[in-house]
């Protein structure tokens, strides 16, 4: 790879470029998000990623396929689901091809009564949802100053006052259209326990009907099915955001890369690794219209919203900036915004998973692309004069990308490699953590994790038949059957994984030695990182991190 100036054959890189501006067009959205790439070269990478989603989807079919018989062959185990303890009966020796015998995280199925594992799974399974309230914030609802007084000895203003108050809104999901199944609206508030640092909840809220509010003072099975109904919205959430936040800016920002930069400039030859380790393009229209969003496809079979609705948030959390805006949502900048780490406000969370795992492997991320930008750029200057570089920064804001840096912004060696630092991020870690194996594995996992309600949202409090929510026998399996289709079991240990996010021979053969180098330092660095979370395991407190169970999602091995 050589950056413009250092090429000795400027009059074929020019001809490359032309080409490539050809070649790669914006073509209309597929269904939802940014433009798509079009023209000759865009068709042809279409192609390419069309065939590898199609090959690893089918090696999952066959896994996943047997697993569905088996399951289905062995209903005399469940009771007829009248339970809910019999729900945890659906995961007994059963999808362990589609888990890699790993099953559910531990916990999930023996402890999801618990309020600790309901408060601090916002701090793993989903950790994109929520934020800490600044002092001055209006309480987003009234809690029943009695009952919250009796739950933590102070009210939520108190709490809220000390920076002690947490908030997730689902509410937007409210005007989706509707799937056969239902769904709340849920929002809710999470506290620090001023009495020992736990984080817990204080009150959900379900925004329809006579939109009650359940806190943990409520009877057992109503604040249980609160729980659920949150996830039901949560889940929602999380799918759709993910979406957003790394598939569709990827797709995005590479296109306006491809338009810019020649086949010899390193920042693409390294974005186009990382775009071949996003994990599962569900920007590929064959994945997303067909297999997911179009009518009578999965999302209206399964979800508690239509595949209409699902279309309809993924672009509102891509135009709006939430999910896409790059330099609002890199690692650390996101987390701080939100209150989760360095907060002025209050206490820091005592543990915090998602951050735990997640910073050292994007730590061991931008350790090497500093490398990698350094032995390209000696200087601000050298950012500065590469014409191709300064031109893909201006072509973002075409490609829709949003909060793209600019000459303005990146003003040192360091703040280019925090860019190329977010693409891997947001390519692994970001994706990892909601999606992939955590469907079947986590945030899907029943009887706590329905992703749809088979009743309305009751009206008034007093449920006693908590199971009549959930989905009946043949439909949670076909639920189940339905997130282990983007399980990836076949991953594990192969160059699939994170470990290996920048191992490719062509990438490392045409940069500088040094990459190299950089390169067998941060497969140590995974490595390690994949046997500590491998031997993960409860504490003598009954806990891993914090939490009443194990959560592995950030493997980089797997």
């Amino acid at each position: 790879y050589t950056v413009p100036k250092n090429d000795n054959n400027p009059t074929s890189r020019a001809e490359d470029l032309r080409n490539r501006r050809d070649g790669w067009l914006y073509g209309p959205p597929v269904l939802i998000g940014p433009w798509s790439a079009a023209g000759t070269l865009g068709e042809i990478r279409n192609k390419v990623d069309t065939t590898i989603v199609i090959a690893e989807s089918a090696n999952q079919r066959k896994l996943e396929s047997v697993d569905y018989a088996k399951a289905k062959d062995s209903t005399a185990q469940y009771n007829g689901l009248a339970t809910l303890d019999d729900y945890t009966k659906l995961y007994d020796r059963e999808w362990e091809l589609s888990s890699a015998g790993d099953g559910p995280a531990l916990g999930l199925l023996t402890n999801y009564t618990q309020d600790l594992l309901f408060s601090m799974e916002r701090l793993s399974l989903n950790p994109y949802a929520v934020r800490r309230l600044g002092k001055d914030e209006p309480l987003p609802f009234e809690v029943p100053i009695d009952q919250a007084t009796s739950l933590v000895g102070q009210t939520a203003s108190q709490l809220l006052h000390t920076g002690r108050l947490f908030y997730v809104d689902h509410r937007n999901q409210s005007s989706l259209p509707r799937a056969t199944q239902y769904s709340a609206n849920c929002d809710a508030l999470f506290y620090i326990s001023p009495v020992n640092g736990d984080f817990l909840p204080l009150a959900i809220r379900t925004n329809t009907g006579s939109n009650l509010i359940y806190t943990p003072a409520d009877a057992p099975d109503d604040w249980l099915l609160a729980k659920m109904m949150f996830n039901v919205n949560d889940f929602f959430m999380g799918q759709w955001d993910h979406l957003s936040r790394t598939h569709l800016v990827l797709e995005a920002a590479g296109l306006a890369a491809q338009r810019t930069m020649s086949g010899q400039h390193p920042l693409l030859g390294l974005l186009d690794r990382g775009k071949y380790n996003e994990s599962f393009s569900l920007s590929n229209p064959i994945v997303a219209t067909e297999a997911l969003l179009a009518p009578g496809a999965g999302v209206d079979k399964y979800f508690g919203l239509s595949g209409a609705a699902a279309g309809l948030f993924s672009n509102e959390t891509y135009f709006n900036g939430y999910a896409s805006a790059v330099q609002a949502n890199y690692f650390h900048a996101n987390l701080k915004r939100r209150g989760l780490i360095e907060s002025p406000d209050g206490p820091e969370l005592k543990h915090f998973p998602y951050y735990e795992d997640a910073k050292p492997l994007y730590d061991a991320i931008r350790s090497f692309t500093g490398i990698f930008c350094d032995s390209y750029y000696d200087s601000i200057d050298a950012v500065d004069g590469d014409v191709e570089l300064q031109a893909w920064l201006a072509e973002a804001d075409t490609a829709q990308v949003f909060d793209f840096p600019t000459k303005a912004t990146i003003r040192s060696v360091s703040d280019l490699a925090d860019l190329m630092a977010h693409f891997g991020f947001i390519a692994s870690i970001a994706h990892h953590t909601v999606n992939l194996n955590e469907l079947l594995e986590g945030s899907g996992v029943l009887p706590f994790h329905p992703i749809a309600l088979y009743k309305p949202v009751p009206d008034a409090k007093g449920v006693t038949d908590v199971v009549s929510y959930l989905p009946g026998l043949d439909k949670a399996l076909a639920t189940i059957d339905f997130s282990a289709k983007f399980a990836r079991p076949q991953y594990a240990g192969t160059n699939r994984t994170l470990v290996h996010m920048f191992d490719s021979d062509e990438l490392l053969a045409r940069s500088h030695p040094s990459a190299r180098v950089a390169n067998e330092d941060f497969k140590s660095t995974m490595y390690a990182r994949s046997e500590a979370i491998k031997s993960r395991k409860f504490g003598p407190d009954g806990l891993s991190q914090g939490m009443p169970f194990v959560w592995k999602a950030l493997d980089p091995d797997v």
